[in-house]
Formats: structure tokens, C-alpha cells, sequence
């Protein structure tokens, strides 16, 4: 179960950096923010994981 948490983190933070980097390209500021989001989210989601690890010791 943790390494699909861990795995969907990683593709979250991907899937944000992939929408910003294409929001700035284009110049639509809504998408650039939508990205930063999704990155925002992956982060917290692996911060959770590693944790959850930590406690696991």
C-alpha cells in the first residue's frame, strides 16, 4: 500500500510540473497555478508517506 501511495505522489508532483511548465509556455496563468497546486499536493502526499516511515522504526 505505501508504495502506491509513494507512487502516486511522485505522479502528482510530475503531472504539476508537466501543467506548469505548459502554462507558461502558452501564458495561461490558470494552468501555471493548477500545476503549482498539483505539485503542492504530491509534495504533502510524500511528506505523509515518509512519516508514516519514520514511525514504522
Amino acid at each position: 500500500m505505501a508504495k502506491d501511495e509513494k507512487a502516486k505522489a511522485k505522479v502528482e508532483h510530475a503531472k504539476g510540473k508537466v501543467k506548469e511548465t505548459a502554462g507558461r509556455a502558452v501564458g495561461n496563468e490558470g494552468m501555471t497555478a493548477k500545476g503549482r497546486a498539483d505539485q503542492a499536493k504530491g509534495d504533502v502526499r510524500q511528506a505523509k508517506e515518509k512519516t508514516k516511515d519514520a514511525f514504522k522504526r
